[in-house]
């Protein structure tokens, strides 16, 4: 922090000293225009192909020869909505399926309509039978609170859901993707985290519904790939933020937005020394096109290294928003994890990817978009760190 008490270069520093990772993120930022041109290739969209349009979304018209049909679970979520546009606009056919629990049709309602879409409500611990070549398994709520709510729930979701969407690929010989999550690797001893580590989870506490059903809906992809033959990717999905998150997510970013955007106290749970590395959702999204359509099939790293305190993160929203919040602490959240970092050399070397949007830049559109979200729901209350069902009223489906 500089003297005057602002941010050098309107941002928080990363913690310590810039390793040749966050350098090399650095520089990264030149290359979007690259990586974006490498993910239309790689899914598809022929650089001739005619293009149309629907509610100002570019659509590559792609010939039969090229167009795959892809199912995304959970489509009408944060994650993936954004998927599900990316997919449309190369010129696939998209099939969603979700309960709408968390995910929410306003999401996906642009898409509704065209010749290539289909939104099917549907729960996937019911098996479902479908014709497709690939799948983004991405069915599960994410946030603590939500995911705490029906904790049994939560674990049918990723082990009877896993199993249904394994089987379905292994009928049809689809290709299947796994979101998983960096929850897997608990409150880690290592620092920062390649996949390599096992992990340190509380198989019996608050957060082992969510990590626990990802560890073995993972164990469930592999054991298809091994006994089966199944193709299977799976992403361990580090903290992401951006447009479409619920504002009832209880998440840190969709929290401390929506407190400094209403001037309330911006609330942190414990000391807030606790670190996390955010990466914006088109990154995310980025990195699971190009896992599923790479070579590579181990486990990877999808997340940014750039690494803030929590306390840190709340001062840096705080000045983004130009809000007059206060900064408070609360006691802390059972197992929440003290530091939270991935390594992405794997990435980097098996699929060629990493980050590219630097964080004050999706911040920027993040707040823009909770200010929408205010101006026509009025008054928001986070919600907490207690179990808790999304909240339909602001922006619900």
């Amino acid at each position: 922090m500089s003297e005057h008490g602002s941010w050098e270069n309107d941002r928080p520093p990363t913690i310590g000293k810039l390793t040749g990772s966050q350098e090399e993120l650095i520089t990264a930022r030149v290359k979007l225009e690259v990586q974006n041109a490498l993910v239309n290739q790689i899914i598809g969209a022929a650089g001739d192909s005619a293009m149309s349009t629907q509610n100002g979304y570019a659509i590559t018209e792609l010939p039969d020869s090229k167009r795959l049909r892809i199912l995304v679970t959970g489509g009408a979520g944060f994650v993936g909505s954004h998927l599900v546009d990316r997919l449309m606009m190369a010129g696939h056919e998209v099939i969603v399926v979700d309960n709408f629990f968390t995910g929410r049709k306003k999401n996906v309602m642009h898409w509704v309509g065209h010749s290539n879409f289909q939104l099917i409500s549907h729960d996937v611990v019911e098996p479902i039978m479908l014709e497709v070549d690939q799948i983004y398994h991405l069915a599960c709520p994410a946030s603590p609170p939500h995911y705490q709510y029906n904790p049994i729930k939560t674990i049918k979701t990723s082990t009877m859901g896993t199993i249904n969407m394994l089987g379905l690929a292994k009928r049809v010989q689809a290709r299947i993707l796994l979101t998983s999550t960096s929850e897997v690797y608990g409150d880690p001893e290592v620092h920062p985290q390649p996949e390599s580590y096992w992990g340190n989870v509380n198989p019996i506490g608050p957060r082992a519904c969510y990590d626990e059903g990802k560890r073995v809906a993972e164990t469930m992809m592999y054991a298809y790939k091994q006994q089966d033959g199944v193709e299977v990717r799976v992403a361990r999905i580090f903290n992401t933020f951006g447009p479409r998150m619920h504002p009832n997510d209880g998440r840190v970013v969709s929290n401390f937005i929506i407190q400094a955007l209403q001037n309330k106290d911006i609330t942190i749970y414990g000391s807030g020394e606790q670190t996390r590395s955010f990466q914006y959702v088109d990154d995310l999204v980025d990195g699971l096109i190009m896992l599923m359509n790479g070579n590579y099939d181990q486990p990877t790293n999808i997340g940014n290294p750039d690494e803030y305190t929590v306390n840190e993160f709340a001062k840096f929203i705080k000045e983004l928003t130009k809000s007059e919040s206060e900064i408070m602490h609360l006691q802390a959240t059972t197992d929440d994890p003290r530091k939270r970092r991935p390594d992405i050399s794997v990435a980097r070397k098996e699929i060629g990817w990493q980050p590219v949007v630097d964080v004050k830049s999706g911040l920027t559109k993040t707040i823009e978009y909770f200010s929408k979200v205010l101006e026509e729901s009025g008054e928001i209350l986070p919600t907490g760190p207690d179990a808790a069902r999304p909240k339909p009223k602001n922006g619900g489906k």
